[in-house]
C-alpha cells in the first residue's frame, strides 16, 4: 500500500486521540492540555474536546486540576485477554497445591476498570471453606486483594485506581491517611492479613504477584478459617508462609526478581 493509500483511510480524530494516549504513556506526572499541544504541535483548542471523552470514557484522568495522566483502564482491558488466560494457566496448579497443603480455598484476583475482579478460584479439598465466584468484583478497600493490590503499585497509580473506583462506588469516605499509611505497611511486610468484612470467623491472607518490573499483577487471597477437629491442618502463620511461597514461585514465572520493600 502505498503513502497515498494510507492516506486515503487516515481517521483525523482517532488519530488525534491515539497521539494523546501514546503522548501521555511516555511521561510521568502527566501534562497540561497546553503542554500536549506544544508536543505534538497543534492547537490547544484542538485538543478540549477529544481529552474531554478521554476523560469520560475513563481512559484519561485529571490530576492537580490542570494536568492530564492516562489511567489503568488501557491496562485493564488487555487483562482481560491473552495475559489473564496465560497468567490463569500458570496460577491453577499452584493455588491447587496450595489448597491440598494449606486445606483452605485460595483465588486469584486482578484490577479491571476500578474494581478487583476474581480470575481464578480454588475451592478447599476439605468439607468446609469459603468460595467466591469467578468473575466477581470485590471491594477495591474491604478486602485484603483490593489492599494488596493499592499497596504493590507507585503512589501515583494509587491515586488513578482510587480515582477510577470512586467514580462508580463513591466511598470517598474510606481514602484516609490512615489507610494509605495501612497500604504502606503491607507493602513492607509483603502481605495483608485483616478480619473479612464479608464474613465473620475469616481471616483474610493476601499477598502479591509481581510482573518482572516489581509491580503487582494479581493478588492471591486465602480466606482463612480456623479448622477444628482436621489433624495436620497448618495454623494461620504457616498458611501465611504457604501463601508467600506460592506467591514467590508465580511471581518468578512472570519474570520477576523485586523484593517486597522493608
Amino acid at each position: 500500500m502505498t503513502e497515498d493509500d494510507n492516506d486515503r483511510y487516515r481517521a483525523p480524530a482517532l488519530d488525534k486521540g491515539l497521539d494523546i494516549l501514546e503522548l501521555l504513556a511516555a511521561v510521568d506526572g502527566g501534562l497540561t492540555q497546553a503542554e500536549i499541544a506544544k508536543r505534538l504541535d497543534r492547537s490547544p483548542n484542538e485538543f478540549y474536546r477529544m481529552l474531554d471523552r478521554l476523560v469520560k470514557r475513563g481512559y484519561v484522568t485529571r490530576i492537580d486540576g490542570d494536568r492530564f495522566a492516562l489511567t489503568l483502564k488501557l491496562f485493564g482491558l488487555a487483562q482481560l485477554h491473552a495475559p489473564v488466560r496465560r497468567l490463569v494457566s500458570f496460577a491453577v496448579p499452584l493455588m491447587r497445591e496450595l489448597a491440598e497443603a494449606s486445606r483452605q480455598a485460595n483465588q486469584l484476583v486482578v484490577f479491571d476498570r476500578g474494581y478487583p475482579v476474581v480470575i481464578a478460584q480454588q475451592e478447599a479439598p476439605g468439607y468446609w471453606g469459603i468460595s467466591i465466584r469467578v468473575g466477581s468484583r470485590i471491594s477495591l478497600f474491604d478486602t485484603g486483594s483490593g489492599h494488596v493490590l493499592l499497596a504493590f503499585h507507585t503512589k501515583e497509580e494509587r491515586e488513578m485506581m482510587i480515582a477510577e473506583n470512586l467514580g462508580s462506588s463513591g466511598d470517598h469516605n474510606k481514602v484516609t491517611p490512615e489507610f494509605l499509611s495501612r497500604l504502606d505497611q503491607i507493602r513492607a511486610r509483603g502481605y495483608e492479613m485483616m478480619p473479612s468484612a464479608q464474613t465473620a470467623g475469616v481471616i483474610n491472607l493476601s499477598a502479591p504477584v509481581l510482573g518482572a518490573d516489581g509491580k503487582v499483577i494479581a493478588s492471591l487471597t486465602v480466606p482463612y478459617i480456623t479448622l477444628i477437629n482436621t489433624p495436620g491442618a497448618p495454623d494461620i502463620t504457616n498458611s501465611i508462609q504457604l501463601l508467600l511461597e506460592t506467591t514467590r514461585k508465580l511471581s518468578e514465572m512472570t519474570g520477576s526478581d523485586f523484593k517486597a520493600e522493608g
